[in-house]
């Protein structure tokens, strides 16, 4: 995951969801008095945390929602080709190309225009004085039994129309969300050659797999009447409430962590700029200040183009550190005064782990797990990839983006971290930009990466706050809309909030090989591999547990179940004995991974801000570079 040292962001914002939320579309649908014969139940948006909504219903619209999908993925194929990579670098150099994709967004903007109009007006979709309906609803198939009548399509036209991306899209947005090349030749410092590449290709695996098990139940749960759009959705579908608050709450806090690791990279890059000239402490005050400015921006679309350059500018970094390293010596400095190594000696590297006087940040088996927590932290990103299927026209093809992504940032990661390693061994350091000489370059890279890490700033932030407001403000504590004055007004004022205690973290821990690790342990272990494997468990015994004459019958909107509670849950374990234990097993190891890298990361901090540490001081002007 970018840590403000790799890549930035994207944005997911677009015209259309724009439109959308401007005319507030995302309405619950009930019954047309002039057609009702059973109670509709709501559904669209508000329909997420509806508690009467079963998991049996959430399977059966699923299921003809990917039936309706195939259906037309054919047609778009038919129509553009089978090749979505080739279509978007098309996109990109193709005239011709460009402007069809322009009159597509317009007449998809225009159509849902046309449906948010006729809902304001009481006819289509809907409003609250003229519900529309879909009654007469009994089997998946044909004809006149076919569950989208009228009033239906034209809801799930204008659903379907914010949902346009392409697996090759996935590809780019799973690649810019993850991708944080810098941390990797920290992690062969800390474990050498053997067990360092060992740990890659093995992380990346499971973060493949985790990847895989959210798109799988996905695939169960979602369609465009009930629709997931966050990693706190499939939690509700399958657990409860309660359960989506305490992943709401988690991902405010790991989102919020964050930014405190931005803070703390940008001011040590405008600090090594200014050439450690300028209080600390003061440095990450201004970055503060920026941040607060950024609040703003309530829309990422106003600014989400700044991400393409960023891009650019980390490929261009990425070239400078591997050109630094293979022509100069390392800045000692940069080292010396942060880490647990003090001299300046024979660079060293070491095929198995290295010995405690070449480890940076802690000592024995705590090293080990700090160079797993800042791995962890560089994979992290499944965070956002319910975020990702919910904008896809044919979420099967997730599967296709999503490994090659992966299959693409292990090799970069692997490539990178020995690269480096090799030419810079034990004073690899996990902000690998203030290591590099000669001062030119060094001072090239830290722009760069001031650049890309306050556009990552704002993003983050957009991201986090809304995450906040909407999903634990709003939710739990019943505040206002953020489209209301009183909203807006709470937006504004939380904002600077938010800020602060950034800012409060970060000074009062300045180590970013500290706080990267506590954070990849506190958080990015369980909502990579932990969180995923619970859902995926969740689903598989949910679904094994059905027995002969249970389901949901659309026409009555009725749930049949023979029984409840630790019955089911048991039978269905039963049933999936082997697969369920493994995942289980698999989930136990996550925890314990978090456990004891939380552990590992609070004994590094211990040792960096005891004798012979890091010259930095909480709130202090000493720059630790």
């Amino acid at each position: 995951m970018d840590q403000g040292l790799g890549m930035a962001p994207a944005a997911h914002a677009t015209n259309e969801m724009e439109v959308v939320l401007d005319a507030r579309m995302w309405q619950a649908s009930v019954s047309h008095p002039e057609k009702q014969t059973v109670m509709e139940r709501q559904w669209g948006f508000a329909a997420r945390i509806d508690e009467s909504v079963t998991f049996e219903e959430y399977t059966y619209w699923a299921k003809i929602e990917r039936e309706m999908e195939a259906v037309e993925e054919r047609e778009f194929h038919a129509k553009h080709g089978k090749m979505p990579l080739l279509n978007l670098i098309k996109g990109k150099v193709s005239k011709t190309t460009r402007l069809a994709q322009k009159h597509e967004r317009e007449d998809r903007a225009m159509a849902l225009q046309s449906v948010t109009e006729a809902g304001a007006k009481g006819t289509g979709l809907g409003d609250e004085k003229h519900p529309i309906t879909d009654v007469s609803l009994r089997s998946p198939s044909r004809g006149e039994d076919n569950p989208l009548k009228v009033y239906d399509a034209e809801w799930r036209v204008a659903a379907r129309a914010l949902r346009t991306a392409s697996w090759g899209q996935m590809f780019f947005l799973i690649t810019t969300d993850i991708l944080g090349w810098s941390g990797a030749p920290f992690v062969f410092a800390s474990v050498g050659y053997g067990a360092g590449v060992a740990l890659y290709l093995i992380f990346g695996i499971f973060a493949a797999l985790s990847g895989y098990a959210l798109w799988k139940v996905f695939l169960e749960l979602d369609s465009s009447r009930y629709p997931m759009l966050s990693f706190g959705d499939p939690f509700f579908r399958l657990f409860g409430k309660r359960t989506r608050h305490f992943i709401n709450v988690a991902q405010s806090l790991q989102q919020f962590m964050t930014v405190a690791v931005l803070i703390l990279s940008k001011s040590l890059n405008i600090s090594q700029l200014a050439h450690s000239k300028l209080c600390f402490v003061a440095v990450m005050v201004l970055c503060m200040g920026i941040g607060m400015i950024s609040g703003l921006v309530r829309s990422l679309k106003k600014i989400g183009w700044l991400s393409q350059g960023a891009v650019w500018m980390n490929i261009a970094n990425f070239l400078i550190i591997m050109v630094a390293a293979a022509t100069n010596d390392p800045y000692y400095a940069a080292v010396t005064r942060s880490t647990l190594i003090k001299t300046i000696e024979p660079i060293r590297v070491f095929a198995g782990t290295p010995p405690a006087a070449y480890q940076q940040q802690s000592l024995g088996f705590s090293s080990q797990f700090n160079a797993v927590n800042t791995m962890v932290y560089a994979y992290a990103g499944a965070l956002l990839f319910v975020a990702f299927l919910a904008e896809m026209r044919n979420p099967m093809d997730f599967w296709k983006g999503l490994f090659c992504a992966q299959a693409f940032i292990c090799i970069v990661y692997l490539f990178f971290g020995v690269f480096v390693y090799s030419y810079y061994g034990q004073y690899s350091a996990s902000t690998i930009v203030n290591v590099i000489q000669p001062r030119t370059l060094q001072s090239v890279g830290n722009v760069f990466h001031i650049l890309t890490g306050f556009i990552a700033v704002f993003m983050y932030f957009n991201i986090g706050m809304k995450t906040v407001y909407l999903e634990v403000f709003q939710e739990i504590f019943n505040f206002p809309p953020i489209t209301t004055k009183k909203g807006t007004i709470l937006w504004y004022c939380l904002g600077p909030i938010y800020w602060i205690l950034a800012f409060i973290i970060a000074a009062a821990v300045p180590n970013i090989n500290g706080i990267v690790s506590l954070v990849g342990a506190l958080f990015m272990i369980n909502f990579t591999y932990s969180f995923p494997a619970c859902i995926y468990l969740g689903w598989k015994v949910q679904k094994a547990s059905q027995l002969p004459g249970e389901g949901f019958d659309p026409a009555t909107r009725i749930t049949t179940r023979h029984d409840n509670g630790m019955t089911r849950w048991m039978r269905g374990y039963k049933k999936t004995m082997v697969s369920s234990t493994v995942t289980f097993i698999y989930i136990l190891a996550g925890f314990a991974c978090c456990g004891l890298g939380t552990w590992a990361a609070i004994v590094g901090l211990i040792e960096q801000f005891g004798p012979g540490g890091t010259v930095a001081t909480s709130f202090g002007c000493s720059v630790p570079i």
